[in-house]
């Protein structure tokens, strides 16, 4: 599988542009998973369904899945520290493209996406696993780089970018092996 990640501050498009590379990745027959970063506590499941109440009696674990859908529900017994290689490690190996979002101090080869209107920093001249910057303003990048500038409206042509460039992306999972934990 190829791993690329997309880091940027809240709010410069980087759940839009993953929104729109899914369906270019998957026009060339790609299948696609997505890794999120969640920062707050958050709940897929409902009050009163028998999920919810297998989980509420104390189950550790809780898969619901029909012909078409499977969701795993973990629950930590105390706080747990996930890496990226950890979600990774969850995923079906049979998938061609993981999309990170949200692990932006991750060692995973990045793209940043940044927008001039955000008035936030760059990322990119202190990050050294950003290997593009998608952009809606290449004329105001804050700092001149080697790294390719693409347009952040164009997710087909970063698609096929990130499509030439697949065997930077490779991940191998030997290198970034999880290490056991207790949760």
């Amino acid at each position: 599988m190829k791993v690329a990640a997309f880091a940027g501050y809240s709010g410069s498009g980087k759940t839009h542009l993953i929104e729109q590379l899914i369906p270019a990745l998957k026009l060339r027959g790609l299948r696609v998973s997505v890794v999120k970063h969640a920062h707050h506590k958050f709940d897929i499941d409902h009050e009163g369904k028998d999920t919810f109440r297998h989980r509420e009696a104390g189950a550790f674990e809780v898969v619901v899945a029909s012909s078409k859908r499977l969701a795993l529900m973990r629950e930590f017994e105390r706080e747990a520290h996930l890496s990226v290689h950890h979600l990774i490690a969850e995923l079906h190996d049979g998938v061609d493209w993981v999309l990170v979002e949200g692990f932006k101090s991750c060692d995973l080869l990045k793209v940043e996406v940044w927008r001039a209107a955000s008035a936030k920093p760059a990322r990119y001249p202190d990050d050294d696993f950003i290997v593009a910057i998608a952009t809606d303003s290449p004329e105001a990048l804050p700092a001149a780089s080697l790294r390719p500038v693409l347009d952040l409206n164009q997710p087909d042509a970063l698609a096929e970018w990130l499509i030439e460039n697949g065997a930077r992306f490779e991940y191998d999972p030997e290198r970034h092996l999880p290490v056991a934990s207790h949760v």
